[in-house]
């Protein structure tokens, strides 16, 4: 048995963490353990493939985990509750599946006496931080590594690298995208898409059909949640796991999930990302809308206030962190009442609802309607705008017309503008 430290790699299998299990040893001494952890990203039979490029590319050992059931249940389960888009366009496919593939490259360490931990992210990237973090909140004696960062080769460098000393990689340079994908979605960096001004070549997504090519008449889908997490697909109870995938394979089929976008990095850096994500738009989509049937007012405008921040504090790598527990308890004592059912209409791009209802619902028809047997007592209606204005009529009457001539308002009993 080699006497060199042994380090547990995060493997994709792609450009750079093959790259790094050689880089690794030639300039850190480490054996490699890669560790791919299958979080919905591969095809049938591709995780086969991988293990044994790892071992092919110089790992001492390869180890696959099929952790995309725990990755669902509890990591996308959490973001769905809090309804977590990043600047209110990205679901996070990324940075949901960096703190679980933590967790496993720390479990595998553990379990072979690992002295370290690498990731593949760059210097540039916000992966980096994520990795590093949730590995300082749950395993901090645990040196990491990041080769990636460390080198400093250009993508092109390193395929060259790749190629002098015959690493298998899946990547050619006419087709240098930087792909990463899971159950929540798909990311494309890198190439041509790093210009902003050049629309996406269709080749990129792979998820989501042109829009020229879908269906001409529309399709619907009746999504179910109980406790504030989606359970049911047309009355079809479904695991979470195989109800994202129903709902992304079918709303892609009509071109949803497409976000071309510029992104604030944590790095302080913007960065143009193309993210294909049909399942998580339409899920996200359902429950933000049967939220507004299910949650009384002042709890529901609290939690979208928070909603934001919530996502930042994943995006940022701060999952196991002690405000992200703390609204997580909050989210969490809403999403009882979240209960019921949602009409989703796939069109041409666009997952929107079309009906909503729940036993556990705020709408009162009786109280709502314009017509015979509306039962909202108007004549209480005077009482109530005088007593809400009030605070606002003393302003004005102690006050007087200087209050009016700081906010520009003309003086309306001469119809002439205040000097």
């Amino acid at each position: 048995m080699s006497s060199n430290p042994r380090l547990v790699l995060a493997y994709s299998g792609g450009l750079d963490t093959s790259v790094a299990i050689q880089w690794l040893a030639e300039h850190k001494g480490y054996d490699t353990i890669a560790c791919a952890v299958d979080v919905g990203q591969a095809e049938p039979g591709e995780l086969d493939r991988v293990h044994q490029r790892a071992l092919d590319c110089g790992a001492v050992e390869a180890v696959v985990v099929d952790a995309k059931r725990e990755f669902a249940e509890d990591f996308v389960a959490p973001a769905i509750a809090a309804n977590s888009l990043y600047m209110g366009k990205y679901p996070l496919v990324s940075a949901l599946s960096r703190p679980v593939i933590t967790r496993h490259l720390v479990r595998v360490a553990r379990e072979t006496g690992a002295q370290a931990i690498a990731h593949g992210s760059t210097g540039k990237g916000n992966d980096q931080v994520r990795f590093e973090v949730t590995a300082m909140a749950i395993a901090p004696d645990l040196k990491v590594e990041a080769p990636i960062r460390e080198w400093g080769l250009s993508r092109d460098a390193a395929i060259a690298w790749a190629e002098e000393r015959h690493i298998p990689l899946p990547i050619t340079r006419s087709s240098p995208y930087s792909i990463d994908e899971n159950l929540w979605g798909r990311t494309a960096e890198c190439g041509v898409l790093e210009d902003p001004w050049i629309e996406p070549p269709e080749d990129v997504y792979q998820r989501s059909a042109p829009l020229a090519q879908t269906p001409d008449e529309p399709e619907e889908l009746t999504i179910a949640f109980h406790e504030g997490l989606p359970v049911a697909v047309d009355g079809r109870e479904l695991a979470l796991v195989d109800l994202i995938a129903e709902v992304d394979r079918r709303a892609g089929a009509h071109g949803v999930g497409r976000i071309d976008m510029l992104e604030d990095r944590l790095v302080g850096i913007k960065s143009r990302e193309i993210y294909e994500c049909p399942g998580a738009v339409t899920l996200l989509e359902a429950h933000r809308d049967l939220e507004d049937l299910c949650l009384e007012q002042e709890l529901a405008q609290e939690k979208r206030a928070l909603e934001g921040r919530y996502a930042q504090l994943i995006y940022n790598g701060l999952w196991y962190t002690p405000l992200k527990a703390a609204i997580d308890a909050f989210v969490a004592t809403s999403q009882p009442y979240v209960e019921g059912e949602v009409r989703m209409k796939l069109f041409k791009g666009h997952a929107t609802v079309v009906g909503r209802r729940s036993d556990r619902g705020l709408y009162v028809p009786d109280l709502a309607t314009y017509d015979e047997g509306d039962q909202f007592d108007q004549s209480q209606a005077e009482g109530f705008v005088k007593l809400w204005g009030l605070p606002t009529k003393v302003w004005a009457d102690l006050q007087g017309p200087g209050a009016a001539r700081r906010d520009g308002i003309s003086d309306a009993s001469s119809g002439a503008p205040v000097a």
